[in-house]
């Protein structure tokens, strides 16, 4: 009687983990330029929920942008702001876009919006 055993290897093979590597890598360079647009919309909401206590369309307007210059909000500024008024409180929304340069012909756009609350 002859025993046989059988070797099974596991893991990963060497052109496997360069192209998980690699695949990462990718998601990682993305990620880094996608993560300051995503700090910056939070500052812009942050920002219109400041302005909304303004009582004229100039003075939510001037107050979006002195938050703005104190948090180095560059994608939108006060003219941008679409504001009305909804059972007697100021209502304020936004939207805007990033475009972020990939490679050759390549753009992720990042389509932001939103409302005070």
């Amino acid at each position: 009687m002859k025993l046989q055993f059988q070797s099974r290897q596991r893991g990963l093979s060497l052109v496997s983990m360069l192209v998980v590597g690699i695949v990462l890598a990718g998601v990682g360079v993305v990620g880094a330029q996608v993560f300051p647009t995503v700090i910056e919309y939070m500052a812009v909401n942050k920002a219109v929920n400041k302005a909304k206590e303004g009582a004229t369309v100039a003075e939510v307007r001037s107050i979006f942008d002195k938050a703005a210059s104190i948090d180095t909000i560059t994608s939108i500024s006060g003219k941008d702001l679409e504001i009305s008024k909804e059972a007697d409180q100021v209502v304020v929304a936004y939207s805007y876009q990033r475009e972020i340069h990939l490679t050759g012909p390549a753009w992720l756009v990042l389509k932001y919006a939103g409302r005070s609350k």
